[in-house]
Parts: structure tokens; C-alpha cells; sequence
């Protein structure tokens, strides 16, 4: 059974670079996103092999430290052979930081981001579509 697309959930801790000397901690991150996703998968699901769309917002404890593009590739590569086969299915990416100071309301938030919103901190909310236009159509 192939998972139920848009598919979201949240992953508690901080991004690890995939620069990062440590190869444990990168290995770690990756266990994290991955258990993360499971929480939220059926039951014997299998990969999606359909073009895909990711989005990630990234809630920090306080201002980031580190660039926001080096949370991308540890979390895409934790998601392969998992919820889809390759990363290079992913056709498009999105992401965004929403430190304290710098909050934004959504207008109609899923639960899924609702809970990252306002629960603990730091944490990143992850939204895997199979349709990379989607927000490009409305």
C-alpha cells in the first residue's frame, strides 16, 4: 500500500548538516526523520515511485545557526527507500525558517503543522506531496 499523499509529519530535534564531521550525529538525523515518518506511514506501505514536491519549515529554539540549506539533503536522504524511492524523484523543494522573533499566522494550518507550530521546540515539519505544481496552480 502506497502512502496517502499530501503526506505530513513533524520531526523533533535540530537539523544535522550533511557537512557535519560527525558521521553518528548524520546518522542520527537521518534514524530521527526516518522513525518521525514511520509514526505517520500505514502499515506495509512501499515507496512511491511519482515525482514529488517537499516542503520543510523549520522551527528553531532561537535564532538558527547554520544555513538553512544544509537541512535539506540528511532529511531527503533519510526519506529515500522509505517513503519514496530515490531523492531524485523530488521535482521541487521548499523551505523556511520561522525563528521566535519572526513568527507568521497561517491562514488555515493542517494538524500536522498546527502541532510544530506550537509544540516543543526545535522542530521540523515535513509535507511530501505528489503533485510538485501544487502551490504553483492556485
Amino acid at each position: 500500500m502506497e502512502p496517502e499523499f499530501p503526506f505530513e509529519f513533524v520531526v523533533l530535534g535540530t537539523p544535522v548538516s550533511f557537512q557535519r564531521a560527525n558521521p553518528a550525529a548524520r546518522q542520527a538525523w537521518r534514524e530521527q526523520v526516518r522513525a518521525a515518518s514511520a509514526r505517520r506511514l500505514p502499515e506495509g506501505h512501499f515507496a512511491t515511485d511519482k515525482p514529488l514536491s517537499v516542503t520543510m519549515y523549520y522551527y528553531p529554539t532561537d535564532r538558527m545557526t547554520g544555513d538553512i540549506d544544509n537541512i535539506i539533503k540528511l532529511t531527503l536522504d533519510a526519506l529515500a527507500r522509505h517513503v519514496y524511492l530515490d531523492d531524485d524523484q523530488v521535482e521541487r523543494i521548499v523551505i523556511q525558517k520561522f525563528e521566535r522573533d519572526r513568527e507568521f499566522a497561517f491562514t488555515d494550518p493542517s494538524d500536522a503543522l498546527l502541532s510544530c507550530m506550537t509544540g516543543p521546540k526545535p522542530a521540523l515539519y515535513i509535507r511530501i506531496s505528489t503533485d510538485p505544481h501544487e502551490e504553483l496552480n492556485r
